[in-house]
């Protein structure tokens, strides 16, 4: 407890494995920050993959994702052939390469899971911000609905409602059509309803704090109630809601792709990939190990980066506390 109280006096915002935190000067080596600096990396090396995922694959002089490269199946069985010189990760059923579709690959989970829980938060938190401030019918009427949500699992309520709109004609009059909206639309549709309950429990306990009290007693308005009052102290939860939505998303997205309900085949996926390649594993390996290591990889740096968010809010909190 000494050691603990010494680290917090000095101020550094870096804990060590044990939870306590280094004294001045830093000279222990932090694992702490290590894994911070690690997921950083490879969140910067994804979006970056994402971003000039075309670039790289010409200056590889790898082909493009869909290009099919038959003379690169086995000649005997038409097999696909593994990691050459050729084709850096090997080439999958079809011929295709799996570098060329793993670097597209992360374009397709950032384009699907950054808006995705965007959304998810703006919805989630506005429909628990009104059920938890306003009360009365309005509470009710909210509350019903994400119970009614929450009481379908996650998975079958995004499948079913995938598949519905699967088809050429897509649904709701064509609005949604297979695609990138519609796999966007269908994970906001099964995650809203819990970050919208654990916000509306947040904002009922804050509304009944003694400074929101002095705001009525001094005239504040409804919404400038909700906008210095009782987000500020929403906002805190931001981060711990991220570590959950960006990498549901993202698996949400694999998950809807290895079941043939997300995007269409011609968008190259991790999770299209991993399906693709599960049938014969392990004799070829590689059509779902590089695909699967990025989508892991991807997952555990978000976890990371926004566990580490979340304790240095909360430590800013309590220090102005």
């Amino acid at each position: 407890m000494g050691d603990a109280k010494e680290g917090r006096a000095t101020g550094s915002p870096w804990p060590t494995s044990d939870g306590v935190e280094t004294g001045p000067g830093g000279s222990m080596i932090q694992p702490g920050r290590v894994s911070l600096v690690l997921a950083v990396a490879v969140l910067a090396v994804v979006t970056l993959t994402a971003v000039f995922a075309p670039q790289i694959v010409a200056i590889t002089g790898a082909p493009g994702p869909n290009a099919i490269d038959s003379s690169s199946l086995n000649a005997e069985y038409g097999a696909p052939t593994g990691p050459s010189g050729a084709h850096w990760f090997g080439v999958n059923q079809l011929g295709r390469d799996v570098f060329s579709r793993t670097m597209y690959g992360a374009r397709a989970s950032l384009a699907v899971a950054l808006p995705a829980a965007a959304l998810t938060l703006l919805i989630g938190m506005l429909a628990g911000l009104l059920a938890g401030y306003g009360r009365g019918w309005l509470d009710t009427v909210l509350s019903r609905s994400i119970e009614v949500f929450l009481v379908i699992p996650y998975l079958l309520l995004a499948i079913g409602v995938a598949t519905s709109c699967s088809g050429p004609d897509g649904c709701i009059a064509g609005t949604l059509r297979p695609g990138i909206p519609l796999v966007i639309f269908v994970i906001v549709l099964a995650s809203w309803p819990w970050v919208a309950r654990l916000t509306r429990n947040q904002t009922i306990v804050i509304a009944q704090t003694d400074y929101v009290a002095q705001a009525k007693v001094s005239g504040l308005s409804t919404v400038r109630m909700l906008t210095t009052e009782i987000l500020p102290n929403l906002s805190r939860s931001i981060p711990a809601f991220v570590a959950v939505l960006l990498p549901q998303a993202i698996l949400a997205e694999a998950a809807l792709s290895f079941l043939g309900v997300g995007l269409p085949t011609t968008t190259p996926s991790w999770g299209r990939q991993i399906a693709g390649g599960a049938g014969s594993f392990p004799e070829t390996w590689w059509v779902m190990f590089f695909p699967g290591i990025a989508l892991l990889a991807t997952i555990i740096a978000v976890v990371v980066v926004s566990d580490r968010l979340r304790v240095r809010i909360g430590s800013s909190r309590e220090a102005v506390r």
